[in-house]
């Protein structure tokens, strides 16, 4: 069993900066890839950004030069720092980890609501 918990979410201005965790826990013996989605209302769910286990990363072109995704293997914990927010990052923020415990597979954290607005 492995429980994914998102935190940090919020109401921010539009050019505030908001910073989520996603932490992991479970019977866990290695996480490889672990990747943020987001989903606004009446969208379809989209890849924001995603870091391997060596701290390779890739960001969607919206938020490319404002998001910053990091990871700290030690504490299974993934970051994201959410800088210059605009009104169109609102959305529920989903964290995605593949997790080897007596076998690999995906899970998927409850989401954290962000919501840009003046």
């Amino acid at each position: 069993q492995v429980n994914l918990v998102e935190s940090g979410g919020g109401l921010v201005q539009p050019g505030g900066s908001l910073r989520l965790s996603c932490a992991a826990s479970g019977n866990i013996v290695s996480i490889s890839a672990m990747e943020w989605y987001r989903q606004a209302a009446g969208n379809l769910r989209e890849l924001v950004a995603g870091i391997t286990n060596g701290g390779s990363t890739n960001y969607g072109a919206s938020v490319k030069g404002r998001f910053t995704i990091s990871r700290d293997n030690a504490k299974n914990t993934m970051y994201l720092e959410m800088n210059t927010l605009k009104p169109e990052d609102t959305g529920v923020y989903y964290c995605k980890a593949e997790v080897l415990t007596t076998h690999w597979g995906d899970y998927w954290g409850q989401g954290t609501q962000v919501t840009v607005s003046s």
